[in-house]
């Protein structure tokens, strides 16, 4: 059984460019795939279009199919957003690439944590308040009372990252999209912020579409990789499969670089 099955999906901008065409792929319970393309590849809008998010003017085709346990399986292409809303955060929902933007800048942290679990799960009060602390100890924010308080400016890149990926995961969805999200963080946080998500993931059970340009990235998270160029799907399989022999020149030119750059990173080391 598939928890998300994508299948002739294509979008064209307002102006009618196909910005992804004819994409097919599925992710099981408990799957991990990864989706690696550089800027411009059609990642992001792959994205928005599984969870119904396009910008407006932008058309959309083919078939995108949410079939979450305890729920009614949904194809997401053509539904109202009140049938949409009802799948978002439980069904799947979506860490993105900057927390700053997606977070309310006038909101505090606790509340903005505290509105999936009263939403999804119908907690109040004391209920409430010690779930939310929780959900932010989970994702190992020390000091969860004073980041709860604080508003997303007053605290780090990695805690609002942090704060982003608690506020997905208090849903308790069946899918995790994790759009780029750590482009935007310091190299020293990356790596803490990528070994919180897999911990948590692997924990729940749950199943993750990872966006990335990088495929060291990729490949320390996921279990199946499909590569992006303009729009399309070049090439897909195992992890181990892509990084040890890809087939196409493209995920070899991305297989190379990475490789260049590991290099180079070794050579810099004392």
């Amino acid at each position: 059984m598939s928890l998300l099955t994508v299948n002739g999906l294509s979008v064209h901008s307002p102006d009618g460019r196909a910005l992804v065409r004819d994409l097919s792929f599925s992710i099981g319970p408990g799957e991990r795939l990864g989706l690696i393309g550089e800027s411009g590849s059609g990642k992001s809008l792959t994205a928005l279009a599984i969870m119904g998010l396009l910008p407006a003017g932008m058309t959309v085709s083919g078939s995108v199919v949410l079939d979450a346990p305890g729920m009614p399986a949904t194809e997401v292409v053509g539904a109202p957003s009140r049938r949409l809303d009802r799948l978002r955060g439980r069904a799947a929902t979506t860490v993105f690439q900057e927390p700053l933007t997606a977070l309310d800048p006038l909101m505090r942290v606790g509340r903005q944590v505290a509105e999936p679990l009263r939403r999804w799960r119908g907690l109040r009060g004391a209920a409430l308040r010690e779930a939310t602390l929780s959900a932010l100890t989970e994702v190992r924010l020390s000091d969860p009372e004073r980041i709860a308080r604080a508003y997303p400016h007053e605290i780090s890149g990695g805690q609002r990252q942090r704060v982003a990926i608690a506020m997905a995961l208090a849903c308790e969805p069946a899918l995790l999209i994790a759009d780029e999200p750590t482009t935007a963080l310091d190299v020293s946080v990356q790596a803490d912020v990528l070994s919180l998500l897999a911990n948590l993931i692997a924990a729940r059970g749950m199943s993750l579409l990872f966006i990335t340009h990088d495929l060291a990235v990729v490949a320390g998270v996921t279990d199946r990789v499909l590569v992006m160029r303009d729009g399309t799907a070049v090439e897909s399989g195992t992890v181990l499969d892509i990084v040890t022999a890809p087939r196409e020149p493209y995920t070899r030119d991305l297989v190379d670089s990475a490789r260049t750059f590991d290099e180079a990173l070794n050579r810099r080391k004392p």
